[in-house]
């Protein structure tokens, strides 16, 4: 669900950067951006899915597989504060990982300016601007 979110976001922001850097190729750098955040997503959350799988390997493998009827159930590990960071990492961790290298691509590739966190992201305020003046009536 919150990948879904900021792959829409990706989307209006590399829009809305094609426009304003006059790239005669709108539509390409917004397909470009969606498709390269959704295939960093699932590539990410497939690691994700080995480091889970390790963890429950840990534990014993094949025979706790078959003892216990296990389907992901890590119960155990996912307890305290280190389990509360475990889960966190485990589900913000491939959408912040490919919107940050969907902004070094939208960056290099479509407004060509110099690195640097503004530059990098930059357009995301004018972005949520945007949205919210979309929800204003006319008068």
């Amino acid at each position: 669900m919150i990948s879904g979110m900021v792959m829409i976001f990706v989307a209006l922001w590399f829009y809305q950067s094609a426009m304003k850097a006059k790239v005669s190729n709108v539509l390409m750098w917004v397909a470009i951006g969606a498709i390269g955040f959704f295939a960093l997503q699932w590539l990410l959350v497939n690691v994700n899915i080995y480091i889970l799988e390790s963890f429950r390997a840990s534990e014993g493998g094949a025979g706790y597989e078959a003892i216990q009827g296990a389907d992901r159930k890590n119960a155990g590990d996912f307890l305290g504060f280190s389990g509360v960071l475990k889960s966190l990492y485990f589900e913000l961790s491939p959408s912040i990982i490919g919107f940050v290298a969907i902004a070094f691509v939208r960056l290099k590739f479509i407004t060509k300016e110099s690195f640097s966190v503004a530059n990098l992201f930059g357009g995301i305020k004018e972005m949520f601007q945007t949205i919210k003046q979309s929800f204003k009536s006319p008068e």
